[in-house]
């Protein structure tokens, strides 16, 4: 080999070419997962700017910070952002280390297939050199390039003049002299220099190669310090002897603490030897007897985890499960490197970029469901708070009506209670007015006669006795009937304001339109408080007890005796008019109701006036989460989940076609990820909006707990070549069925076996239902069949929750409900497409029914359904099916029946059916006999 021009490319072994193609695949693969993780960083950067702003304008201060701590969840973890960096940007690289030189070379060489580094004695047969010297032999970094070089550099700096001996002439392996380090050198940079070695390998376009110098030359940590910088290292250790020395075994500890990454130990043979067909016996069991003595080493300082991880061969005795964590390995047959080289660089590479592809996928998915929750409180939202504020309204009128009408009736009682309270009280007030100890005034024993203010004190405090008594049975005769409103009205009136008003925008209006309600309730229990000085029911008994103070003469004095006390109590009582006193006490609860009523009804319009605003806006981020995010984000999901994928099982194989739908093709696919038989359905989205529609499937399909009547979606794979590389096709990968339900009712099916489908058709349906999503495709060719004729529901292509449906057409013209047209729908419609699949199912054939055979064009079908066009009745029908299918077909979606009341419906009718059916049997085989 010469230095001058030599640009010819390098042969390539059969273990260079298998790592090449594991290298290659690794290089597209994280193509992908920068691209994803790019676009993903992009859609949450542009979320949490713009979503942030729209919840902020649309959501109450309160729920401003609940939606803050949501919009935290769109973004990456800490840990997991710098995971994917590392890895999405990481380069794989080749690291060569051994317990020698000689080592080392060996294994370096058997990589790139050419002697390039010396062996034997030149090289030195342990890190020791002649006469007890130590070798000292440089980092060697071998690269990519046209034409093959050598030179000195710092690594990762710049590159040193210096004299090779390589570039003075011809040479066949590299010369020793460049790859050690000489006594005399005093250079500190030249003795930390490595070697550089560029050729023209195909191996080394896919990856660089690193051999580690000698202990002596420079510390592992420093060695391995760039391979702990965006690289994947495949460790290589090589041994050639019969175990690991302390120091040996010291370091590796370092190596794997260093990286965190598994090792590959080769064993190298003393002399490579020659290939043999048969290797006798007695070397099969040198083999074993030597890789079980190192292998015992290893394992015993923790580098290996098992005792059943490698034959002599070379090659794992098991293969790794796709996805799990690889392992340190140990290959003894050194001439069978290859099948231990190359399944252990395809593990390390693939686990690094399936852990990352599935914590994209993780955040992909986790925001995706975040945004599909939001979804539903949003539609929520918009339907439930319109109701909340007539309901509000209706009931504060009902609570309003109901007090006036107390307020009015209650004043005649009142009337009546007063006399009958006065008259009940009499005796006993009297009894308390002679005994009343007045308070501030000085009566002497023999009751001589004070002063006219005195008198004057004394007749107002009698008059306040009999005042607090009758104002305490007035006040429990009219609170008692306002405690039975509140009993009535309170609870689900104030829990429905205070939800209208925790979630209005305008913090300062909170709680006005409660506190109205509570003044409007309260309106009974300000009369009780307010029978004090000012008031004017007080003012209307002062007036009536200024008669009796002047009936009294101030002449002279009366003398404060139990008599006359009792006397001016009695007066007072008989002054007073119930009449009177009924009707003011029920004006004054009138008034307070109107005032409250008024305010009441000012406020709730302002909070209905700022709902209206925020709904305009919640409707208007609810379409964008439907129509933008949502769909964007389900797109990224599918590619990390595709990758993954791919990663983990590899593209699928096409086998036969089965059978052709509106939006794809099905083929056969013998196995894929450990499942067989497997059915392929392979989707070509032709624009956006089909690329979103099957992303979102694909999601809702994965996250389904797995249920007996859903065809089960194994996986997917994107397909970037398809069509000779014109277009993109994604691959579904599911469950193969025996054949489809049309299919099975043209070769026949027996009455059970059709009620059985019914039933599993109901209870998939169901499933959905309880899930939140609706099919909105029932029809027989999305119903498959297994062998024993049990039926599974598949294509969910238009399955979505009712609330991320943006009123879209969808489904197939005969199934479809007459709503289906407006835009406007639920999960009822499923129940309509089960009555016409059920029509099918008890006539027993795919014949059209005739309203529908008779429509020339799908408009036709369209407008005869909606003007209430449904299959007839045939004469071989049952009753209780017919009244069953008209029931599903109601055209009125309100109408039709809970799945719930379906399935035990044609659980009745199938053990009704099917024992007639038994019986008329039993009957035909008797009459025959």
């Amino acid at each position: 080999m010469t230095m001058e021009g030599n640009v010819q490319q390098q042969k390539t072994t059969p273990l260079a070419r298998e790592l090449m193609k594991i290298f290659n695949s690794y290089n597209k693969h994280t193509i992908q997962l920068k691209k994803n993780l790019k676009e993903t960083n992009l859609f949450f950067r542009e979320i949490r700017q713009n979503y942030s702003n729209a919840c902020a304008s649309t959501m109450s201060s309160e729920s401003a910070s609940l939606e803050a701590g949501q919009l935290s969840c769109i973004s990456f973890p800490g840990h997991e952002e710098e995971f994917l960096r590392n890895t999405v940007g990481a380069a794989p690289y080749i690291l060569v280390l051994g317990q020698d030189c000689a080592a080392r070379y060996q294994l370096l060489n058997c990589l790139l297939g050419e002697r390039l580094l010396p062996l034997g004695p030149e090289a030195g047969e342990a890190c020791e050199g002649v006469q007890g010297t130590v070798c000292k032999r440089r980092k060697l970094c071998f690269t990519h390039g046209r034409q093959t070089r050598l030179s000195l550099a710092l690594p990762g700096q710049y590159e040193l003049v210096h004299q090779l001996a390589a570039n003075c002439g011809r040479w066949d392996t590299v010369p020793r002299e460049d790859l050690e380090i000489h006594e005399e050198c005093e250079d500190p940079a030249h003795r930390l220099a490595e070697l550089e070695i560029t050729l023209h390998h195909p191996l080394l376009q896919e990856a660089k190669v690193m051999v580690v110098p000698c202990p002596s030359v420079q510390p592992i940590e420093e060695a391995l310090e760039d391979c702990t910088r965006n690289v994947i290292p495949i460790i290589l250790y090589a041994i050639n002897q019969d175990s690991l020395s302390t120091e040996q075994a010291a370091e590796l500890w370092k190596v794997k603490e260093m990286l965190s990454f598994p090792i590959c130990f080769v064993r190298i043979p003393d002399t490579i030897p020659a290939a043999s067909p048969e290797p006798g016996r007695r070397a099969e069991k040198e083999k074993e007897r030597e890789k079980s003595a190192l292998h015992k080493q290893l394992l015993s300082l923790g580098f290996l985890s098992g005792p059943t991880g490698n034959c002599s061969c070379g090659a794992p005795t098991q293969m790794p499960t796709p996805g799990a964590k690889p392992q340190s390995m140990l290959g003894e047959a050194f001439e069978r490197l290859h099948r231990l080289l190359v399944p252990f660089t395809r593990q390390v590479l693939q686990n690094q970029q399936v852990e990352a592809a599935n914590l994209l996928n993780g955040i992909h998915c986790r925001c995706l469901d975040l945004f599909i929750n939001q979804a539903f409180d949003m539609q929520r939202d918009l339907q439930i708070t319109p109701r909340r504020l007539e309901y509000t309204r209706e009931k504060e009128g009902e609570l309003f009506t109901s007090l006036m009408a107390i307020a009015n009736r209650k004043q005649e009682e009142m009337k009546e209670m007063i006399v009958e309270t006065l008259s009940s009280m009499k005796e006993q007030l009297l009894e308390d007015a002679a005994n009343l100890e007045f308070t501030d005034i000085i009566v002497t024993t023999n009751g001589e006669p004070v002063t006219s203010k005195e008198i004057k004190s004394c007749i107002h405090q009698i008059q306040e006795l009999i005042v607090v008594r009758l104002n305490q049975a007035v006040a429990n005769k009219l609170i008692s009937s306002v405690d039975y409103l509140r009993e009535s009205f309170v609870g689900t009136l104030e829990r429905c304001l205070n939800s209208l008003e925790k979630s209005h925008i305008e913090s300062s209006v909170h709680n006005i339109t409660s506190n109205h309600l509570k003044q409007l309730l309260n309106a009974a229990y300000h009369v009780e408080v307010t029978f004090t000085s000012g008031s004017s029911v007080t003012r209307l008994f002062w007036e009536q007890i200024k008669q009796i103070i002047h009936r009294i003469t101030f002449v002279n004095p009366p003398a404060i005796t139990p008599e006359w006390k009792r006397k001016v109590a009695q007066d007072a009582i008989e002054s007073l008019s119930a009449a009177k006193l009924a009707r003011s006490i029920c004006s004054q609860f009138r008034t307070r109701l109107n005032s409250s009523h008024e305010a009441f009804a000012a406020s709730l319009r302002q909070l209905e006036e700022g709902h209206t605003g925020r709904l305009e806006r919640t409707e208007d981020l609810w379409l964008r989460v439907r129509k933008d995010h949502a769909p964007r984000l389900a797109r990224l999901s599918l590619e990390s989940r595709s990758l993954r994928d791919v990663l983990l099982h590899g593209k699928p194989k096409l086998g036969r076609e089965l059978g052709r739908g509106q939006y794809g093709v099905v083929y056969l696919c013998d196995s894929w990820g450990g499942r067989y038989p497997c059915a392929l359905k392979s989707v070509v989205p032709p624009d956006d909006k089909h690329w979103n529609d099957l992303a979102l499937e694909f999601h809702y399909t994965r996250t389904l707990p797995k249920h007996e009547r859903l065809v089960d979606l194994h996986g997917s794979v994107i397909d970037y070549t398809y069509g000779g590389g014109s277009s993109i096709a994604v691959l579904l990968i599911m469950e193969r069925l025996h054949r489809d339900l049309y299919t099975g009712l043209k070769a026949g099916l027996s009455l059970r076996e059709r009620l059985q489908i019914a039933l599993d058709v109901v209870e998939g349906i169901r499933f959905l239902h309880g899930q939140g999503l609706l099919h909105r495709d029932i029809k027989l060719k999305n119903v498959l069949l297994d062998k024993q004729n049990r039926a599974k529901i598949t294509d969910l292509g238009f399955c979505k929750p009712e609330a991320m449906m943006s009123g879209s057409i969808v489904g197939t013209p005969i199934h479809m409900a007459p709503e289906l047209f407006t835009g406007k729908y639920d999960n009822s419609v499923d129940v309509y497409a089960f009555g016409i699949l059920f029509w099918y199912l008890c006539t027993g054939s795919v014949k059209l029914p005739e309203a529908f055979e008779k429509c020339s064009s799908k408009d036709q079908l369209w407008n005869n359904v909606k003007k209430g066009a449904r299959p007839e009745r045939l004469s071989s029908f049952d009753e209780e099916c017919w009244q069953l299918m008209e029931a599903c077909w109601n055209g009125d979606p309100s109408q039709r029946p809970l799945l719930g009341i379906v399935e035990p419906s044609l659980q009745s009718i199938m053990v009704r059916l099917c024992k007639c059916g038994s019986e008329q049997k039993s009957s035909s085989l008797e009459d025959s006999n």
